[in-house]
């Protein structure tokens, strides 16, 4: 028997879970047929990779080789494939601009920008709510570039392979309806919302673990928390069903005016992305000055968060 990359990986999960019963659960296999794989593996090898009994399976030394190798072999293979679908993907020449992002407010402006200074270049956009498929298909070279949000520091998608560049910090606003009782405060203490329902949109991050940590910081566990699409929280808000959370340079919406909460107790990131080897690349510094001219612009568009950043600088535009 030849050893193939499936034997490795074999190896690994068992290594991982110091088990068989576990292993044959994570690779979706009955364990007599994962026994019997490793019975074939070892005789392959010339010896024993695990010692079982019935506190579960522990490499031997000759195990110990092979897993040191698998960590090696198995990372460079899937990192090989990667680069492969990329490469296929890419045409090798940046006739159109493929932009992926979330439902944030920077994407339209960048595509309006891109579309100004390049009319004869096509540009295409792919949105989703989860900013770890968009960094896939950066990845896979699918998409160009990559506009997303991340809550405070936590680090983008696929950091290790992806360049970010940090093009805005804004501070989490609240959304109220005009007829709220604090809609005529300029700044609101998170502890005097308590008792509220809330709306925010979803996503694969942190952040409803972090505006859940804020609201216990501030005493209080929110009573429901509605997940649903940007539409949907703005409607909620103009209903006066829920207080909604958005980002400082969410566009003005009738009937809902936008507070900021005292100490910035929640933030956001706004990132842009892209591989770097991709044909995109050369474009990246006109890119990413044009995804930075659509972000002043929505900060413009909100004088309230425009007059709130001068007396805090650490937020804004990141140069």
């Amino acid at each position: 028997m030849e050893l193939e990359l499936r034997h490795l990986r074999t190896v690994r999960a068992i290594a991982d879970t110091g088990s068989l019963t576990k292993a044959a659960a994570a690779l979706g296999l009955a364990q007599p047929a994962l026994s019997a794989q490793l019975r074939r593996i070892e005789k392959a090898l010339g010896g024993a990779l695990f010692d079982r009994d019935h506190r579960g399976a522990r490499t031997t030394p000759l195990g110990e080789l092979v897993l040191e190798r698998a960590r090696v072999v198995l990372p460079a293979v899937s990192e090989l494939q990667a680069e492969a679908v990329r490469f296929a993907n890419a045409d090798g020449a940046l006739d159109r601009f493929r932009l992926g992002g979330t439902h944030g407010p920077l994407l339209g402006g960048l595509v309006d920008r891109m579309a100004a200074a390049h009319p004869a270049v096509p540009v295409s956009t792919c949105t989703s709510w989860s900013v770890s498929e968009i960094a896939s298909q950066v990845i896979d070279g699918r998409l160009d570039f990559a506009l997303i949000g991340t809550c405070g520091e936590s680090p983008p998608p696929l950091a290790d392979r992806l360049v970010w560049e940090v093009v805005g910090v804004d501070p989490v606003f609240v959304m109220l309806p005009e007829s709220h009782p604090l809609a005529d405060r300029e700044e609101l203490e998170l502890a005097a919302l308590a008792g509220q329902y809330w709306a925010h949109v979803p996503g694969d991050g942190c952040f409803a673990d972090c505006f859940a940590t804020a609201c216990a910081r501030a005493g209080f566990t929110p009573v429901s928390v509605y997940e649903t699409d940007t539409a949907s929280v703005v409607h909620l808000v103009q209903v006066g069903r829920a207080i909604g959370l958005c980002r400082a340079t969410f566009p003005p919406a009738p009937g809902v005016v936008t507070r900021p909460l005292a100490g910035s107790p929640l933030t956001w990131r706004h990132l842009l992305g892209r591989h770097p080897h991709s044909p995109a690349a050369d474009a990246a510094a006109e890119v990413a000055g044009l995804t930075r001219a659509a972000y002043a612009e929505a900060v413009s568009r909100s004088p309230r968060y425009a007059r709130w950043l001068t007396a805090h600088p650490r937020f804004g535009a990141v140069p």
